[in-house]
């Protein structure tokens, strides 16, 4: 485990003062902290989804059904 300084807002601090147990603090700010890093971490990898499609032709269904079928032809 590391220390980090980090600031926190006024009452942010005091909600945490008075809400959480002192030896329960650290664990409380890992876990929200954890939270929130793995919604940016979503929100990114969707983010290079949507890139990725944008770059990528869009087939309609009738283009699918037949390159499935064309698929299937083949490996009979």
């Amino acid at each position: 485990m590391v220390k980090v300084n980090v600031s926190l807002e006024e009452d942010v601090r005091d909600d945490l003062m008075r809400l959480v147990p002192p030896r329960k603090r650290s664990q409380v700010i890992n876990e929200a902290l954890r939270k929130e890093l793995l919604c940016k971490k979503r929100e990114s990898a969707t983010e290079k989804l949507r890139l990725v499609r944008r770059r990528t032709a869009t087939l309609s269904g009738r283009e699918i059904l037949g390159a499935v079928r064309s698929d299937r032809a083949r490996g009979r």
